[in-house]
């Protein structure tokens, strides 16, 4: 039998419902709990997990006994956070000595706990390792039972926990806290713990204390170096936002042409950082490097990196710092509870913070302390009223007949009260002498003084301060450590040029009349064969450089283009090379008719014109400051350009007029200028429909007695060429166009 189907109205069951109302009543609480109850840490320097995992461990005793199995405090501690096992341990794992995290770690452990520096070394299960506060956990928990904090429920009613940990330091700002949650961030530095102690006794005397002047910078427990931007630091200690650069320490074995990378940033890994320098190994960008080893052990952290003899390994070390995470940013984000409310705060501010907290804490320590003097108080008061009558009391006592009497006949008898009569009647009957009571009635003495020197210090947040003060001046004393990151200063650090990152080598470039261009490294050329050209071409200009020079290309219309050696790929000599119209994008027309090569642009541009003029340009108005690729007016387009050459000091040239004069001259005669459009000086008195036809190197120029043609001052009208040195010459074809 089959069975009918039915027509279901897939709306029948939605239920529309406000948006805002829904992100309020679900979204919003969900928000709160992340930020309040998880990610973001409060004044003590705490998140909640942190803080019930500590509290169980204190209260199990492990402040002061021997370790215990890790799984047992974990086990414990989900009487007050009921997250699961995993995570509690993953909680204790980060608060270890033997994880390495923290500058003061507050659990003493044995076992493998891992290490922060590791993204691959796990650490071992519960149940193999042992744990124990460590002794600085006496500062965390201070007079903790003596109501120096508030404290609630746990989440089911059955034990209470504390609010916040009566910290005696600001460790909030001595240990590291990174925490997401929902809309918002947390992320704070660690600093030394003797520099904030230091700091915070400053501040409490001048809040108008240079705070840098004490607390020199933050110090992380992986060490490196802390590259010192003052601006940036300034900003972070001003409003909480900002970061600094983390930089790794290295050696070099000399020896074993080896580099040891031994202190790391504290935000990455050894594992990142070998990952990140293999992968430039293998696709040739660092090619110093010939082992990477990994050769962290019980000692502490190691990577090893075998380099080649010939390679300068501080050089590497800064191609590396800028290659891979050897060099670091920590993003500060001072984001804290204040009275369950998120606040991104500056150092002062936080301090302000610390204090107030502190002093309540403290404040409630005092009214303790007082209530339990005056209770005693009390008690002595009524026992120095049997001082004036022992056996009075002796008697009463001996004349009562039932035990439920003696208290209240004591009270009728020497009018005390309740309290003060059990205290009396429980005293043992040899104590019943004077010399006892003379001793409690001056205990008496002692009490009242000291109740009112606690109330005249409750009433003064002077007195409160100097307590504070001398507490931290106790915690420098005993858990002081120097610093382990080191502050290196920004400008103290060599600015890291681009030419590092070049691979730099010998070359050979050679430029065609058609326009081909080839770069051929040296070692190439020893085994290599004849140049390739088209039909009809032939070599225009060849030079030597290497792989780090900025070529020149003019061209006939005036320009000039540049271009980086490196930026250029090698060439073959058995191949054409590039074709320079397609790679310098030339305009149609235009045709490149020199070349030449540069490193530093010192020296001149020698310029020779038809009309007799010679431009000696400074080669320095071809540097620019930005990249450019193409520059006009590279020179004077007024008369056609017969000559151009790259000198970088004063040389001999010599200028033909037609075929029939010569006129041997220094450049040292000519004028520099920094305009490169110059049309230069007239250092040729030409007749009419005369041209300047040839210049040259002089020592291009065959003849048997070259001093003949010399000029010393220019304008000069040449000398006639003899009949040898033309026939030496061959003059006619010399005459090059460009």
């Amino acid at each position: 039998m089959t069975k009918k189907p039915t027509n279901v109205n897939a709306d029948a069951n939605v239920i529309k419902q406000n948006i805002t109302h829904v992100l309020e009543s679900n979204y919003m609480p969900y928000t709160m709990s992340v930020i309040v109850s998880r990610a973001i840490p409060e004044i003590d320097g705490f998140k909640p997990a942190h803080r019930k995992l500590l509290y169980t461990m204190y209260k199990m005793g492990l402040l002061k006994g021997g370790r215990r199995k890790s799984a047992d405090v974990v086990g414990q501690t989900m009487q007050l956070n009921p997250h699961g096992d995993a995570s509690i341990y993953e909680t204790m794992v980060r608060l270890t000595r033997g994880y390495d995290a923290l500058l003061h770690p507050f659990v003493d452990s044995k076992g493998n706990f891992g290490k922060v520096y590791s993204r691959d070394m796990a650490y071992a299960a519960s149940r193999y390792t042992e744990v124990k506060l460590a002794d600085i956990c006496s500062e965390i928990f201070f007079d903790i039972d003596k109501n120096t904090v508030d404290f609630i429920d746990n989440y089911n009613g059955t034990m209470k926990e504390p609010v916040l940990l009566p910290t005696t330091f600001p460790n909030l700002l001595v240990t590291p806290n990174q925490g997401i949650a929902v809309g918002m961030a947390s992320s704070i530095a660690s600093f030394n713990l003797k520099e904030v102690c230091t700091a915070t006794i400053e501040y409490i005397k001048d809040k108008n204390t240079d705070l840098k002047k004490h607390l020199l910078g933050p110090d992380f427990s992986t060490g490196g170096q802390l590259i010192y931007n003052e601006e940036e630091i300034d900003k972070i200690y001003k409003t909480g936002r900002g970061g600094f650069k983390l930089r790794a320490k290295y050696r070099y074995d000399k020896k074993n042409s080896c580099i040891e990378i031994y202190e790391i940033p504290y935000t990455t890994t050894q594992e990142a950082i070998c990952d990140k320098i293999i992968t430039l190994v293998k696709s040739g960008k660092i090619k110093e490097i010939t082992e990477v080893r990994d050769e962290t052990d019980l000692k502490g952290l190691k990577i090893a990196l075998d380099i080649r003899k010939s390679a300068d390994p501080d050089t590497l070390m800064q191609k590396l710092f800028a290659m891979t995470p050897l060099v670091d940013t920590f993003s500060c984000n001072f984001n804290i509870l204040i009275n369950g409310r998120p606040k991104t705060m500056g150092i002062a501010e936080i301090l302000d913070e610390w204090i107030i907290f502190r002093t309540e804490c403290i404040r409630k320590q005092l009214n303790y302390d007082i209530k339990k003097t005056e209770e005693k108080l009390h008690l002595l008061e009524g026992l120095s009223k049997i001082l004036l009558d022992i056996d009075k009391a002796i008697k009463i006592i001996r004349n009562t007949e039932q035990d439920n009497m003696v208290i209240p006949n004591l009270m009728e008898g020497f009018q005390i009260d309740t309290i003060q009569a059990e205290y009396i009647a429980d005293i043992r009957l040899r104590n019943l002498n004077k010399e006892y009571l003379l001793n409690r009635i001056k205990e008496k003495d002692n009490l009242e003084n000291l109740l009112a020197d606690l109330k005249a210090t409750i009433e003064s947040d002077k007195k409160i301060h100097s307590l504070i003060s001398a507490s931290l001046k106790n915690i420098i004393k005993k858990y002081q450590q120097d610093r382990r990151t080191e502050i290196i200063y920004e400008e103290e650090i060599e600015e890291i040029s681009e030419d590092i990152f070049i691979e730099d080598y010998g070359l050979k470039l050679f430029l065609t009349a058609e326009g081909y261009f080839k770069k051929i490294p040296l070692i190439s050329l020893r085994s290599a064969s004849d140049h390739k050209f088209k039909e009809d071409d032939y070599m225009l200009t060849e030079l030597e450089s290497t792989n780090k020079a900025d070529i020149l290309f003019f061209s006939n219309q005036g320009s000039v283009y540049k271009a980086k050696a490196y930026d250029l790929p090698d060439c073959k000599a058995s191949l054409l090379g590039e074709y320079l119209p397609n790679l310098l994008d030339l305009s149609e027309g235009e045709k490149i008719i020199y070349m030449t090569a540069t490193l530093d642009y010192s020296g001149y541009m020698i310029f020779a014109f038809e009309n007799g003029k010679i431009a000696k340009i400074k080669m320095d108005s071809y540097q620019t400051k930005v990249n450019r690729k193409k520059l006009l007016n590279a020179y004077s387009l007024k008369s056609r350009l017969i000559f151009a050459d790259y000198i970088y000091e004063d040389r001999d040239y010599i200028g033909v007029r037609d075929t029939d004069k010569a006129t041997l001259f220094s450049t040292a005669l000519i004028e520099p200028k920094q305009t490169k459009n110059s049309s230069g000086v007239q250092f040729y008195n030409l007749k009419k429909n005369s041209v300047l036809s040839i210049l040259m190197p002089s020592e291009n120029f065959k003849s048997d007695d070259i001093e003949y043609y010399r000029t010393n001052k220019i304008p000069s009208t040449g000398h006639f060429i003899t009949e040898n040195d033309k026939r030496a010459n061959d003059l006619e074809a010399q005459i090059k166009l460009f």
